[in-house]
C-alpha cells in the first residue's frame, strides 16, 4: 500500500495485514460450502504476495464453531452484548508499522467483534489503517465508522470489500486496490 504522495526518496512505509477469517462452513450464494481456508485469509494471502508486509492472523481464543448457523447465532449474541472476545494471539505492540490493513468478514452488517478487541487494544496513533473484508450482502458493512471509532489518532485509508464466493478470483481488484491505495471501481 503506497502512502498518497510520498516522496520517493523515503523508505517504504512498514505495513501489517492484521486479519480474522473463519474456515469451515460458510455462506456460499445463499447455500452452504464448506473451506478449507476461510475468504478473508484467501484476500489476506494474496495481498501478502503482492507486497512487502507482516502477516498477522487473530485468532479467537474461544473459536468460533464449525456450523454456520451456530456461528451465526454467537456473532448476534456478541454484538448484541457488545462483546470483546479474547484473542488466543494478541500482538504485544503495533507501533513498529506505519500502515495497519484490517481484514475481516462481513457478520450481520459489521466486522466479528474480536476486531474491536483488536483494534482496542492497540495505539493507531500516525498510523493509516485501510480495512478490507469479504462479504455476502454487505460489502464493507460498518468497518469504516467502526474504526474511525476505535483506531483513535489513525487516518483512515480506502477499503477493499471482497464477495466471499469472489475471493479465490480477486488477485486483479486487489492489486488495483493496493496500486491505487483505494478499492477497484
Amino acid at each position: 500500500m503506497q502512502a498518497a504522495n510520498a516522496p520517493t526518496d523515503t523508505a517504504a512505509p512498514k505495513v501489517l495485514v492484521a486479519y480474522f477469517s473463519r474456515a469451515a462452513e460458510n455462506y456460499y450464494y445463499g447455500d452452504r460450502t464448506w473451506l478449507e481456508v476461510g475468504n478473508t485469509e484467501v484476500v489476506a494471502q494474496i495481498i501478502a504476495e503482492l507486497i512487502p508486509c507482516d502477516l498477522h492472523r487473530i485468532e479467537a481464543a474461544d473459536p468460533y464453531p464449525d456450523d454456520y448457523d451456530q456461528t451465526v447465532d454467537r456473532n448476534v449474541r456478541e454484538q448484541n452484548a457488545d462483546a470483546r472476545p479474547t484473542i488466543a494471539n494478541p500482538l504485544s505492540t503495533i507501533d513498529q508499522y506505519d500502515v495497519v490493513l484490517l481484514g475481516s468478514p462481513i457478520w450481520n452488517v459489521r466486522a466479528p467483534m474480536i476486531m474491536s478487541t483488536f483494534t482496542e487494544g492497540h495505539d493507531f496513533t500516525g498510523k493509516t489503517v485501510h480495512p478490507f473484508t469479504t462479504y455476502a450482502m454487505s460489502g464493507l458493512g460498518t468497518t469504516e465508522r467502526d474504526y474511525a471509532q476505535t483506531c483513535a489518532g489513525a487516518t483512515l485509508g480506502q477499503g477493499l470489500a471482497v464477495r466471499g464466493e469472489m475471493a479465490r478470483n480477486a488477485r486483479p481488484e486487489i492489486t488495483e486496490w493496493l496500486r491505487r491505495g483505494r478499492p477497484h471501481p
